[in-house]
């Protein structure tokens, strides 16, 4: 029988790892590394000059941040659509907590599509009702990115539920986890849910650092059944990070970003196994694993660190200051970490970018900071995390404006390709081609 599961599980590793397949927030393992080519300018706002590089461009109605999700060679990407009609998004760089006036009944969607073509093969809703819980003005009610092992897809709606779904949409099961209310300190404000789940050996893994009983969950994929559910007790501020599942040898751990503390739990009980006493609250990047290490980055409330975790770590590994590492931590950063992008880590370098837009890189290893650099001198924000193709970096303003760089420990600026669009998501790769969800379409990008 192990040799099943190990046959089965290498299975599921390849086909995530195949270069055609996203199946997840920032595809395989939360990456955001595509294989092969993908485009380096396109221009798709008629008011920059003429357009070029657009491959198809589909509608998609109402609001999400969710990103697109690819299998083979289908597309899939959720959205929230108001009874009402256009819901309100106040993007940019400002800091009121304000819960948006948004809480007629919604109908939270899942829409599939021809990868190749952009045509829209079925969508299927998963939901209708008035939303259980108010989001932030930046924020929807559909902010999270659908999972998929080419079986099935999941979806995590938040207060409205975990949903999944055949590859063909029919529905399969519907698991109700409560009131999913997240917001920060005080208590009257919510601001959304926007973890997603992540898919991991026919497993579903879910992350709700909500205000009332937060925790983390795994679950059959294959019926919705619970599998273990462990308690982050101590979490006294929300986060809207998705976790990762990262295998290392015969141990398999599910890292959780957090504040007061991120941690490490063992995939097969949940149980914790270790945690680091974290810097920002209210934090949002996916930790990364890459070159032996864990990266997570937290930036909000006056720290900002960016830390490289050890992933045999055990017990509380927080450093005894002034020490910036421990017996778990091979080094951190203090400042300079990030509030809503995640991490990028290639080729033994790491890249992480505010969401003022400021880049900084450092040695993977030691922590060696190569360079820091604003990518925009306008006072542009930046939400969706880069991704990364080729030795090409990309980074999304929530404009649409695709800020270009060289890959390497020397900033090289390539130049900057427009969206003409408003964008908070992370865009896909596949196949040489880069599809982005933006305030109203979902568009694909080539060469031509």
């Amino acid at each position: 029988m192990r040799w099943l599961i190990a046959a089965q599980c290498a299975v599921w590793v390849a086909a995530a790892q195949s270069p055609h397949n996203w199946p997840q927030f920032r595809g395989p393992e939360a990456l955001g590394l595509g294989v092969g080519t993908a485009p380096m300018f396109w221009n798709l706002d008629p008011k920059s000059g003429p357009t070029r590089g657009l491959k198809w461009k589909t509608p998609i109605p109402g609001l999400s941040h969710s990103s697109p999700i690819i299998w083979e060679d289908r597309l899939y990407v959720a959205t929230a659509v108001s009874s009402v009609g256009e819901a309100p998004l106040k993007v940019g760089l400002y800091g009121a907590g304000d819960s948006a006036d948004d809480n007629a009944e919604q109908a939270w969607i899942i829409y599939c599509l021809d990868k190749r073509t952009g045509q829209v093969l079925w969508e299927r809703t998963a939901h209708k009702g008035r939303p259980k819980a108010a989001r932030h003005t930046k924020a929807t009610h559909a902010n999270t990115t659908l999972a998929t092992d080419g079986k099935r897809i999941v979806a995590f709606f938040g207060s409205e539920g975990l949903f999944a779904f055949g590859m063909n949409g029919k529905p399969l099961w519907r698991v109700d986890l409560g009131n999913l209310d997240a917001g920060p300190l005080p208590e009257n404000l919510s601001w959304g849910f926007a973890s997603s789940p992540v898919l991991y050996r026919d497993t579903v893994v879910v992350q709700a650092d909500v205000k009332s009983g937060p925790f983390l969950a795994a679950y059959a994929a294959k019926d919705g059944k619970q599998v273990w559910r462990t308690p982050r007790g101590g979490v006294s501020e929300r986060s809207w990070s998705t976790p990762t599942v990262i295998e290392q040898g015969k141990r398999s751990c599910v890292v959780c970003n957090g504040w007061p503390f991120i941690a490490g739990y063992d995939w097969n009980d949940g149980r914790e196994l270790w945690r680091l006493g974290s810097g920002g609250d209210v934090p949002v990047p996916t930790p990364v694993y890459a070159s032996g290490l864990v990266f997570v980055a937290n930036a909000h409330g006056g720290p900002s660190p960016l830390y490289a975790i050890r992933l045999n770590a055990s017990g509380d590994i927080t450093p005894k200051a002034p020490a910036q590492s421990s017996t778990g931590v091979a080094w951190m950063e203090p400042r300079n970490g990030a509030y809503m992008q995640t991490p990028l880590v290639h080729s033994g370098i790491v890249y992480s970018a505010s969401d003022r837009g400021v880049l900084n890189a450092y040695d993977a290893s030691t922590g060696q900071r190569y360079y820091q650099q604003r990518l925009s001198y306008l006072a542009a924000a930046f939400t969706a995390s880069p991704v990364a193709a080729e030795g090409r970096l990309y980074f999304t303003s929530e404009e649409g404006d695709v800020y270009v760089v060289k890959e390497g420990a020397a900033y090289q600026y390539l130049g900057i390709s427009r969206l003409g669009e408003v964008t908070l998501s992370t865009p896909a790769i596949s196949q040489g081609t880069l599809f982005f969800r933006t305030r109203g379409h979902v568009v694909a990008i080539t060469d031509q």
